[in-house]
């Protein structure tokens, strides 16, 4: 299986042109959820599949945090779809989405205590117990912190990746939301992770309102981000960088330019 390698983007049907007319492109990543578990699944995913650019799938909706056993048939469709794809790996998120049978409809962060890193824990071996490859977790963006929280990031992160052995997916642009809400150093906490267990990273715009700055996806991608990752690969650089774009697609021309910009912060060559 070929792992995520140079800098891949976001698939979405909105762009799946753009995306298959991106000459150096080598991998991509998309919704889990969004892909049939019977199949099959998009042409358009298939071709590239076909044409060997790696397809990891991303999960929204294991609720790996949340206090409830996760949902066997959600691991299956997760487990099925990264078997279509010949995926080498899939990725969730460090969050919760239900309880009590309840839908959030979004990524909710988990108290920074022990219980909570015993909760998720015991889901991801439950997960990763039923799935064909490896897992990577994805640490979320938070507007908010729990008031009973027992640990700081660093250290909840990395008691759940030691637990559990699964991969990090670490998201730049949350980590930049996270440190500039909390008023933090975002290099103290990529400080203290294991940067030689990120599988690949996500990079994606944001944008100020109410106070808060906001990890929207539909932003371009800052200059502060931009920096950030490039202080992060000076570090230890992963093996693959990937473009998050949820909405609010701009020209081709400027998509372009945004992928180019994230390739020279890695030091990677150009998809485009």
């Amino acid at each position: 299986m070929n792992t995520p390698r140079g800098v891949g983007i976001g698939w979405r049907p909105e762009i799946a042109g753009f995306v298959a007319e991106l000459p150096g492109l080598r991998f991509v990543e998309v919704i889990a959820e969004s892909v049939p578990a019977a199949g099959p699944p998009p042409d358009d995913l298939i071709e590239l599949r076909d044409r060997g650019v790696t397809v990891v799938p991303h999960g929204v909706r294991l609720s790996l945090g949340g206090a409830e056993p996760v949902d066997p048939t959600r691991v299956a469709h997760l487990a099925a779809v990264a078997q279509q794809l010949a995926a080498p790996l899939v990725s969730e998120h460090i969050a919760f989405v239900r309880a009590g049978g309840l839908e959030a409809g979004h990524l909710l962060p988990l108290p920074r205590t022990h219980e909570a890193v015993d909760a998720i824990c015991a889901n991801v071996a439950r997960a990763q117990a039923d799935l064909p490859v490896p897992l990577a977790l994805e640490p979320i963006a938070a507007l908010f912190d729990w008031p009973d929280d027992e640990l700081d990031e660093a250290a909840f992160l990395n008691e759940i990746l030691d637990r559990t052995g699964a991969l990090l997916l670490l998201d730049v642009a949350n980590v930049y939301a996270n440190a500039r809400n909390r008023g933090t150093d975002p290099l103290a906490l990529l400080d203290r992770l294991p940067l030689e267990r990120v599988a690949y990273l996500h990079v994606a715009g944001g944008a100020e309102g109410g106070g808060f700055y906001h990890d929207t996806h539909t932003d371009p991608v800052g200059r502060e981000v931009l920096e950030l990752l490039a202080e992060l690969c000076a570090r230890h650089r992963p093996p693959a960088a990937l473009l998050e774009r949820d909405g609010h697609y701009p020209p081709a021309a400027e998509l372009r330019t945004e992928l180019d910009a994230v390739a020279a912060a890695c030091g990677f060559p150009v998809v485009t």
